[in-house]
C-alpha cells in the first residue's frame, strides 16, 4: 500500500525576528511554538516566505520565546518583520488519511499562539 504525503502542522504567518549567517543551518523556532504545534526539535520543516515568495527545507531547532530566526544559508531567504509560514509533513497510509487531522497554529504579531 503506497503512502501520501500530507501537512502534519502549519505555523501560519509567523514573524521573522532575526536572520543569522554564522550559524551551521536551521530555523529557531519559539518552544511554544513547537509544542502547540506537534513539530519536533530536528524535524525537516518547509518555510514559505509571504513577502519575497522564498521556500526552503530545513530543519527545526528551539529558539528563544517568540524567536523565529533563519539559521545559516537559509538567513538569505528573508529578513526580520517578514511573515513566514513553517510547515511539516507525514506520509500517512490510506486507513491514517481517514482520521488524520493536520495541526494548524495562527500567530499574532509577537508570535504567539491565537486562542492559547
Amino acid at each position: 500500500m503506497p503512502l501520501r504525503t500530507f501537512l502534519q502542522a502549519k505555523i501560519h504567518r509567523a514573524t521573522l525576528t532575526g536572520a543569522c549567517l554564522d550559524y551551521e543551518g536551521s530555523i529557531s523556532v519559539c518552544p511554544e511554538l513547537l509544542k502547540v504545534s506537534g513539530i519536533m526539535p530536528f524535524e525537516q520543516v518547509d518555510v514559505y516566505n509571504l513577502d519575497n515568495g522564498n521556500r526552503l527545507t530545513t530543519y527545526a531547532i528551539h529558539g528563544e520565546p517568540g524567536e523565529i530566526r533563519l539559521n545559516g544559508a537559509a538567513a538569505h531567504k528573508g529578513s526580520p518583520g517578514q511573515k513566514v509560514i513553517i510547515a511539516a509533513y507525514c506520509q500517512l497510509t490510506n486507513q491514517e488519511q481517514q482520521e488524520h487531522v493536520p495541526s494548524v497554529v495562527l500567530v499574532d504579531e509577537a508570535n504567539k499562539a491565537k486562542g492559547q
